[in-house]
């Protein structure tokens, strides 16, 4: 079941213009897919230097895992699912680590097709999750690697 940009403001903490997400392709328990067309635009939040490095596509990848936490979380994907329904929200996660990122091109705003998000959930509980990710467009790889992201941190630390 495909969610649009307004399902996906509602259920992350991203909002406006760092919402990066256009919609959600599919998703089960274990994985999620995502479609952007935002790298295009020019007033994207995360461009530096007039362009939009590849590296960026991470928050792309992130933004997945926390749509996917969400909707594993409860969030409500069917057609009630209007901005009323009230649901448990799963937990605020943090970006806590990346491994084996690889990257297979220089930039994303020079790339015309749709940028695909891919995340598949390796592991998790209650207090953190393992994440697989790749972004691609057109079948042509941009970036993947793995990503831990700790749930309640601050609660786990103490400043």
């Amino acid at each position: 079941m495909r969610l649009d940009r307004s399902w996906i403001e509602r259920n992350i903490p991203h909002h406006g213009r760092m919402c990066l997400l256009d919609e959600v392709i599919e998703w089960d328990a274990g994985h999620i897919r995502c479609r952007s067309s935002t790298h295009r635009r020019p007033d994207h939040p995360l461009r530096s230097q007039n362009r939009l490095g590849v590296a960026c596509g991470i928050e792309y990848a992130a933004q997945s895992m926390a749509v996917h936490g969400a909707l594993a979380g409860g969030a409500p994907a069917g057609p009630s699912a209007g901005p009323d329904v009230g649901f448990i929200r799963s937990e605020v996660g943090f970006l806590a680590g990346l491994r084996d990122v690889q990257l297979h091109v220089a930039r994303l705003d020079d790339l015309a097709g749709d940028l695909i998000a891919d995340a598949e959930l390796i592991a998790g509980d209650h207090g953190s999750a393992l994440y697989e990710f790749a972004l691609t467009s057109e079948a042509r790889p941009l970036l993947s690697g793995r990503a831990t992201v700790v749930f309640n941190a601050n609660q786990r630390v103490n400043l």
